[in-house]
């Protein structure tokens, strides 16, 4: 086997399907990585079965603990197909730009990157056609980049800091494009749900998750 990180790395004897930041989505036919501290929690013996799994539950046995921005412990040019769905917008600039280094380099050449993420165009649109006085409250609700509360019991700041939903840096198709092409992608294009002539894609497409939102999809 390969080291990669000083982790034990993933042999592949197959055509390499690979999602990161899965949540609870976890189709037996793709490797399923999310990088959740909920997740390594609920791993351990007896403690696990008391962390809380976040907004929507526990995690699936077969999704294993992986941090695209670290790195995944997989080969280099190794993967066929790689997605992620809404997972991006909780980076940072200097996060994102890494994890997209390391998407390019775990996909095979010719290797198909397709993922999702809140459209900040889209948003930006609402606020500004809206006319209520409350837009820019919604504004700050739709795109997570607020709080409404501050936590302060201990609870509550273990629970926020386990499931971590706060939204570091927004795109629209203009911007992650550029940085899709500075890192090596071509043929990039927008996506919409149900348009890949890839039907592995469709085992991991939610329509609540693509409506509004933005889809896009390039090759290595």
């Amino acid at each position: 086997m390969l080291a990669i990180n000083n982790k034990t790395s993933i042999p592949f004897t197959q055509k390499a399907s690979v999602q990161f930041g899965c949540g609870l989505c976890a189709p037996s036919q793709w490797l399923n990585f999310d990088s959740s501290i909920a997740l390594r929690l609920q791993k351990l013996p007896i403690v696990g079965k008391f962390v809380p799994g976040g907004p929507f539950g526990k995690f699936p046995p077969n999704v294993r603990y992986g941090d695209i921005v670290q790195g995944l412990p997989i080969p280099d040019s190794s993967v066929d197909l790689l997605y992620c769905s809404h997972v991006l917008e909780h980076l940072s600039l200097e996060q994102l730009r890494q994890s997209l280094k390391n998407c390019y380099r775990y996909l095979k050449p010719g290797g198909i990157f397709r993922l999702v993420l809140p459209d900040l165009e889209y948003m930006a649109q609402q606020y500004v056609k809206s006319t209520s006085p409350e837009a820019a409250l919604e504004f700050m609700r739709v795109t997570w980049l607020g709080k409404e509360h501050r936590q302060r019991s201990l609870f509550t700041f273990f629970k926020e800091w386990v499931t971590v939903t706060q939204h570091l840096w927004m795109w629209d198709y203009k911007s992650l494009s550029l940085e899709l092409k500075n890192v090596g992608f071509q043929e990039i294009r927008r996506a919409y749900i149900g348009d890949s002539d890839i039907l592995a894609f469709s085992e991991l497409e939610d329509p609540e998750r693509w409506e509004n939102e933005l889809g896009i999809q390039c090759q290595k």
